[in-house]
């Protein structure tokens, strides 16, 4: 008769759960956001609020919609997913959406960075001081808000705090509003061109640009003050396919040139600025958002004057209506099919149908 040596076999038995445990740890660490987002948090619900804004679209198609007043939306073509600060979310005043090359979301708040996994959201620490420029093809980079002095670089594992140089100007914006109640390096807009170069709008100081080797720098008054006295800052800049740079305006575009001493300073950007397109219908346009089409057109947005086509001949004005108030626009967005939309202030989304802008409305079928 053979005897069973329980303790051997139990033994036996927590050997293989141990394993098979550790196996599905390793498999759950290495597992993509877009795995993770089975077990994704957040609330059903039927209807998209009226007053959302910002769109982006991810690599897997869903599109994402802020709302100042309810939180940010997920809508994968069937379903629409709200998401709150119940589920970790830090600020509803989103300012921008990203995604990294593993599927992750990171939303650029006045409060931070949240980032989300497709499982859970995470608010990424800050580290400041003296912290080194650096330029690489997969970092992120963040605003925080319109009132600090340089912007947040995400290199994937840590968020740096990064400062400009002192500009030029700087004295002599100080001397003229001593009291002034917000910071002139506050950046309005980031861009990135073909070559990869990061563009910076800032709110009186005009333009820097990293090429990621030096920090480059550019001013002229009419891209930041208006012609009745007011401050605009540099909201907007695009690069067509003619290598032309066009910053807040269709006036002028701006063709840049080989690095060289200009003035004794070595850290200018070195331009020339040419006649861009002439408004002969309305003055003074200076956009808040821009983008271009499929057909390599340009799109740009005036925040109450409407929404204007710049073809390289002409500008040709999309006027957006709505009977019962004044729209103020905000930002224009190109999706993965190329399909147009306008976020607005004041009356939630509208989407391009080739000849019009519609207001978009979005309700999911209970």
């Amino acid at each position: 008769m053979t005897l069973i040596n329980t303790p051997f076999i139990l033994s036996i038995l927590f050997t293989i759960l141990t394993v098979f445990s550790s196996c599905n740890e390793q498999k759950n660490t290495n597992a993509t956001p877009l795995e993770l987002e089975k077990k994704s948090i957040g609330k059903t619900v039927y209807e998209l609020d009226s007053k959302a804004t910002l769109i982006y679209q991810d690599k897997n198609n869903n599109y994402w919609f802020s709302s100042k007043e309810k939180g940010v939306y997920k809508y994968n073509g069937k379903n629409l997913i709200l998401y709150t600060s119940k589920d970790g979310l830090i600020s509803y005043s989103i300012l921008g959406i990203q995604e990294d090359k593993r599927g992750n979301l990171f939303f650029d708040t006045p409060d931070g960075v949240n980032k989300f996994d497709r499982q859970q959201f995470t608010t990424l620490k800050i580290i400041e001081g003296e912290n080194e420029w650096k330029l690489e093809p997969n970092d992120l980079w963040f605003r925080i808000g319109w009132n600090n002095n340089g912007p947040y670089r995400y290199d994937g594992k840590n968020l740096f705090h990064l400062k400009f140089p002192k500009s030029q100007l700087e004295d002599e914006f100080y001397s003229k509003y001593p009291n002034i109640s917000y910071n002139p390096y506050g950046i309005y807009s980031i861009y990135k061109d073909h070559k990869g170069t990061l563009w910076f709008g800032t709110s009186s100081l005009g333009i820097y640009r990293f090429d990621g080797e030096k920090i480059s720098w550019m001013y002229e008054k009419l891209l930041t003050e208006t012609p009745e006295g007011g401050s605009f800052g540099i909201r907007s800049i695009i690069e067509d396919k003619e290598g032309y740079f066009w910053i807040c305006n269709s006036t002028y575009k701006y063709k840049i040139l080989p690095d060289e001493t200009v003035d004794n300073e070595t850290n200018l950007i070195n331009y020339k600025r040419e006649k861009g397109i002439e408004n002969n219908r309305k003055k003074n346009l200076y956009f808040m958002s821009m983008t271009i089409d499929n057909h390599n057109d340009l799109w740009m947005i005036s925040y109450n004057d409407g929404i204007w086509k710049n073809n390289g001949k002409e500008l040709i004005q999309y006027p957006i209506k709505n009977e019962e108030k004044e729209i103020l626009l905000f930002a224009i967005y190109n999706d993965n099919q190329g399909n147009l939309w306008i976020a607005t202030h004041n009356d939630g989304t509208y989407k391009y149908n080739g000849e019009t802008f519609e207001k978009f409305k979005l309700t999911i079928p209970k």
